[in-house]
């Protein structure tokens, strides 16, 4: 008996880990999806005799408000899956005079093609049936068949693109390009700790089953957990923990013949530049030093240096001579409560050095550089290993 019981356990579903305000998102876009295309319909149809909405119509919107980065939920799945899947029970039911036999046939005759062109939509095998089970109605007007399932796909499709839009669901889902690879053909540095695209795509490939989740969506979620395993192991160090508070920083129009013996006397590699109330507008480096002098050889290197950043004294000169001219405007910055583990993607993938660190209010409160960032791995590392 208590075996039995344990069975039964394992019927018992799993709880949804969404909130009730998505689930209540899902309700009213079904909802609005299935009044436009129903209404719409039946005032483009216009017939009384013949219906203007198809059942299957109701699972095909339980995946594009629901589950709208499902890969059985994209727009080719809706359109091609349902049309094709159309077409294979009209032919079916032409071809099989049995019914039974040619309900079986038109779903799988759907299945197949839609696995073949690539639109796999479930509720595509509902439409083949109810083109059987409509008998001589569906052969006596196919095309009218054909332009309904056309016309109620096409009309729930265009409501989920607004709505889901609107209500800051991603749709519909764009395939990610494969991850940046430098001239040798290696991995970017945060593809080579972990799994990799390709362990991915080994497990998936022995796994052989579909998933009703896009493959970048399962990789995301993956590297997302590995990050919270980290930031476990870590503990709730954060940039805020190791930042340097002591930020040399200069403004707009600080002169270029200041900034450049900052860099110097301080051994830094960057100044984030603010504006009075020290909130970041952008960011000199020694190498935007060097690009806008020039520097493309070393005969004169130092001397070069020397003439770009002194001060001509004119009116009016193309030679820049102040911060705000040669700058960096796009920067990338962390807040205070930012974990370190976030900084490992950020350095790595964008090949920076420091990152300007703001608090509560966007004003510059410390630097982060990968220096520092490497000490604090280290230090949780050993505080790990310790215990």
């Amino acid at each position: 008996m208590p075996a039995v019981l344990n069975w039964l356990k394992g019927f018992k579903p799993q709880q949804s880990p969404v909130n009730h305000h998505e689930k209540l998102r899902a309700c009213l876009g079904a909802m609005l999806g299935i009044l436009v295309s129903a209404s719409m319909s039946a005032w483009l149809l216009g017939a009384e005799s013949l219906p203007f909405l198809i059942a299957p119509l109701g699972a095909s919107a339980v995946l594009l408000y629901a589950v709208p980065a499902s890969p059985l939920a994209q727009p080719w799945s809706i359109m091609g899956g349902n049309l094709i899947s159309a077409m294979a029970g009209i032919a079916s039911l032409y071809f099989i005079p049995s019914i039974p036999v040619a309900a079986a046939v038109a779903v799988a005759l759907a299945i197949s093609l839609m696995f073949a062109l690539r639109c796999l939509h479930p509720p595509g095998g509902a439409v083949a049936l109810t083109a059987v089970l409509s008998g001589s109605l569906a052969l006596e007007h196919t095309a009218y068949f054909l332009l309904l399932v056309i016309l109620n796909s096409g009309l729930l499709l265009l409501v989920a693109l607004a709505y889901n839009n609107a209500t800051r669901r991603r749709y519909p889902h764009l395939v990610k390009p494969e991850p940046n690879t430098h001239k040798t053909g290696d991995v970017s540095p945060s593809h080579r700790i972990g799994f990799t695209s390709d362990d991915l795509d080994a497990v998936l490939k022995q796994y052989n089953q579909v998933l009703d989740i896009a493959r970048d969506d399962l990789e995301d979620l993956l590297l997302q957990t590995e990050m919270q395993a980290y930031k476990r192991r870590f503990g709730e160090i954060t940039c805020g923990d190791i930042m340097s508070r002591d930020v040399v920083s200069v403004e707009y129009g600080t002169l270029l013949e200041e900034a450049w013996p900052l860099l110097l006397n301080h051994h830094i590699k960057a100044l984030p530049v603010v504006d009075r109330a020290r909130r970041i507008i952008g960011i000199i480096t020694r190498f935007d030093f060097m690009k806008h002098a020039n520097l493309d050889v070393y005969p004169g290197f130092e001397e070069k240096l020397r003439q770009f950043v002194r001060r001509t004294f004119q009116v009016q000169t193309e030679q820049p001579e102040v911060v705000g001219q040669i700058m960096t405007s796009k920067v990338m910055t962390v807040s205070t409560n930012t974990h370190i583990v976030e900084l490992v993607s950020l350095l790595s993938e964008h090949g920076i050095h420091h990152v300007p660190v703001l608090d509560q209010e966007r004003r510059l409160a410390g630097i982060v550089t990968q220096t520092d960032l490497i000490a604090a791995l280290y230090r949780g590392r050993l505080e790990e290993t310790t215990r």
